[in-house]
């Protein structure tokens, strides 16, 4: 089994004294205020490798903590922060040699500085890239990103979107609610974003691109995303095609928690469409990896080797 969604932080990270940063290897903090504990399996290969077996999973793609990619930050310090992450993947992953696979992170919000990143990690030996799913209030479809994905067409390395900067509200300050009803939505928006944004009729369809958490809130409300192309094309998006025309375009994980959600992934997407993810080390993540896509009855053999293998080495390039 391929798991694509898993997450790592280099230990002693640190950035500028108002941005993320590891305090004593256990708790990333915002400045001064904590974001979130974390333990060993976040950098400790023996670890990973170890709840990887325990798990069933072969092959582990090792993504940036989203809280790192510091797109507010001035580009130089951005740039600087990326290397130093991605240095620290290659050289964490070096030491699981083809169980563990590093995908880098880009200081996206200058195009210039994280097409040349992108390529350094490629020639590095990054098997892809995490990206944010908006940069502040550029969503996708702005022009610096479409130059960034189009970069990562050529170079034929896959792209893996996570939601990350939720909005914040009292009303989403109880019950992880910014977690529970912030990233869904963040994801579908990223996905509307591309499509009534254009960005895929822009980009070929060499670009492999991801969206975790099972794309968010997306699947269940195509069709009030077609009906609205359909009835008001005065205001919605600038696409060539109807949204449903682009499915084939993109894939998401698997981490819904529930057959009924990965039923309806499967049925709307397509089985080719989606791969194995857990969001591994972090609690809100799926253990044991790819339990609902094991036990899930709809699925035949045949499909459900898709679902946990072929379709990752596919967008993988493996």
């Amino acid at each position: 089994m391929i798991d694509v969604h898993t997450h790592y932080v280099p230990r002693g990270m640190s950035t500028p004294s108002d941005g993320p940063w590891v305090r004593d290897s256990s708790m990333i903090m915002l400045g001064q205020r904590e974001f979130r504990r974390i333990g060993p399996d976040c950098w400790d290969v023996d670890v990973r490798l170890a709840d990887m077996d325990a798990d069933g999973v072969d092959v582990q793609v090792v993504s940036p903590t989203p809280v790192f990619f510091c797109y507010d930050a001035p580009v130089d310090r951005a740039v600087e922060v990326a290397r130093a992450a991605n240095d620290a993947a290659l050289s964490m992953c070096a030491d699981a040699p083809g169980r563990l696979l590093p995908m880098c992170q880009v200081p996206l919000p200058d195009p210039d500085a994280a097409c040349a990143e992108l390529s350094r990690c490629v020639d590095a030996g990054h098997v892809g890239v995490e990206i944010g799913n908006h940069v502040g209030d550029r969503d996708l479809d702005d022009a610096g990103v479409v130059t960034f994905l189009q970069h990562a067409a050529s170079l034929g390395v896959p792209v893996f979107v996570h939601p990350w900067e939720m909005p914040s509200s009292v009303r989403l300050d109880r019950w992880m609610a910014r977690w529970l009803t912030g990233m869904p939505a963040e994801t579908h928006l990223s996905i509307v974003a591309m499509i009534l944004g254009g960005v895929f009729d822009q980009v070929g369809p060499e670009l492999r691109i991801c969206f975790a958490h099972g794309g968010g809130s997306f699947p269940f409300w195509l069709g009030r995303l077609e009906n609205a192309w359909h009835r008001r094309p005065d205001l919605v998006g600038v696409s060539q095609h109807p949204p449903s025309a682009y499915l084939g375009r993109f894939s998401v994980d698997s981490v819904v928690f529930d057959e009924r959600a990965l039923r309806l992934l499967v049925d709307t997407l397509g089985v080719e469409q989606v791969m194995v993810g857990s969001d591994y080390p972090y609690p809100l993540g799926e253990r044991p990896v790819g339990r609902v896509v094991r036990e899930a009855s709809f699925l035949d053999d045949a499909a459900r080797r898709q679902i946990m293998v072929d379709n990752a080495r596919k967008y993988l390039g493996l």
